[in-house]
């Protein structure tokens, strides 16, 4: 059986620290799309973490690490992300890499910085990590998988002059940069083929003997629901499908084995990058938020960028639950409200005059204006409470509020960073 884990908002959900503690009861964690351009952040027994492209089920000795093909894959960048968690006292967790992965190619990173130079203010807010030329070259159909890395070399170097071919166009007439040598790009190809050989696998197999043989297995999703390329604010969106139908096809999996989709839901909004944001707060208001925010202040993991604050949207989440195909919610970052008065609820949105409880597209979210209800705040600390009913009733209110309006039941309340500081419901 698979279970999905992914966000119902812009991404910063908290889907690492969930996905790290249902890690312990599962056999199998997948990271089925994206690259390393946004970060789980994850406090355990071994420290805090920020991971950008390794499966958040790491940490665990009893588990397999499957990096899908669905995945863009920086090889460099795993490699380090690897040594960094084993020079901090993590056992080598044992890790798979899909034969099918796509690899981020040098090239993509600078044409990824190139591309936003060039917009300058209308750029797209990118994390410049190549995320973008990457999926193109995908469907393009001038990628290179994994698999060929170990090609013959004269192959793999013929295709490599020609693609390099091509972003030289780009590069010297759009960009007005110094051309791409593809001999060097070349001989970091043979590099990366070295960095990764240990953890090749044919996947696909792996996870249909897994399957057959009642394995638990848990797909990890990156960013959420609203920074999908169909469902989310297009244009300011990911290059890669962010839902958890998606996970059955960058995993490997056949569609019917996915039963449950946890969809995660921040107490309060928060995102990085450019793009349409209703309940967005400023100034003295969003930095206290921003301050008291996450496991140590709302800042990107993967840029350090502050995250933009709001006050939680519920017509955003309940959008977000219903394309993600949310069986239950996971609530997180609940703790951090506790010193509030009031807390916002964002309950519809006016545009042109007429209230809505549904998301439109990004045509009329951008003239839409927040509607909220006010809830009274619990003032005080909830970290450490462990028993649902022993929180504060204002806080339960809360919760149940929310429950409502997402029309998907909240299962666990997370009440602290930690791996265990969560309410099961």
């Amino acid at each position: 059986m698979a279970r999905a884990i992914v966000g119902a908002n812009w991404g910063d959900e908290g889907k690492g620290k969930i996905t790290d503690m249902l890690a312990e009861e599962s056999d199998i964690i997948i990271r089925f799309q994206g690259g390393s351009n946004a970060g789980h952040t994850i406090v355990n027994d071994y420290g805090k973490f920020a991971l950008h492209i390794l499966p958040s089920g790491v940490f665990y000795s009893h588990t397999t690490s499957i990096i899908g093909n669905g995945v863009a894959l920086d090889i460099p960048k795993l490699i380090r992300e690897l040594k960094d968690i084993t020079d901090r006292g993590v056992p080598a967790p044992r890790l798979l890499v899909s034969d099918r992965a796509q690899i981020m190619m040098p090239y993509h990173i600078l044409l990824d910085t190139y591309e936003e130079e060039r917009l300058a203010g209308h750029s797209f807010g990118s994390t410049k990590s190549g995320i973008a030329p990457f999926y193109s070259d995908k469907f393009a159909k001038i990628g290179f998988q994994v698999s060929d890395l170990f090609d013959d070399e004269e192959t793999l170097r013929e295709r490599v002059r020609s693609v390099v071919e091509i972003k030289n166009v780009l590069i010297e007439h759009l960009y007005h940069k110094e051309k791409l040598d593809p001999e060097e790009i070349f001989r970091e190809l043979k590099e990366y083929r070295q960095m990764i050989e240990p953890y090749v696998a044919d996947v696909g197999t792996f996870l249909h003997d897994a399957v057959r043989d009642g394995k638990r297995i848990l797909l990890e999703g990156q960013l959420g629901s609203l920074k999908d390329p169909d469902f989310g604010i297009y244009p300011m969106v990911t290059s890669s499908s962010t839902l958890a139908a998606y996970g059955a096809v960058g995993a490997g999996l056949p569609a019917y084995e996915i039963k449950d989709v946890i969809t995660v839901v921040k107490a309060y909004s928060s995102a990085v990058g450019a793009g349409e944001f209703v309940s967005e707060i400023f100034g003295d208001e969003a930095d206290e938020l921003r301050r008291r925010g996450g496991d140590g202040g709302e800042y990107g993991a993967t840029t350090g960028r502050p995250r933009r604050m709001g006050w939680f949207d519920a017509v955003a989440s309940r959008y977000g639950c219903r394309v993600q195909g949310a069986t239950e919610v996971a609530l997180t970052v609940l703790d951090v409200l506790g010193y509030l008065d009031e807390i916002p609820i964002c309950i519809g949105y006016e545009i042109d005059g007429q209230v809505t409880r549904d998301f439109p597209t990004t045509r009329l979210l951008k003239k839409a204006k927040p509607v909220y209800k006010v809830l009274p705040g619990w003032k005080c600390e909830i970290r450490g409470i462990s028993r649902y009913e022993d929180l504060p009733e204002k806080c339960r209110d809360y919760i149940e509020f929310i429950e409502k309006e997402l029309e998907v039941p909240i299962t666990m309340v997370s009440n602290g960073p930690g791996r265990h500081e969560i309410i099961r419901r």
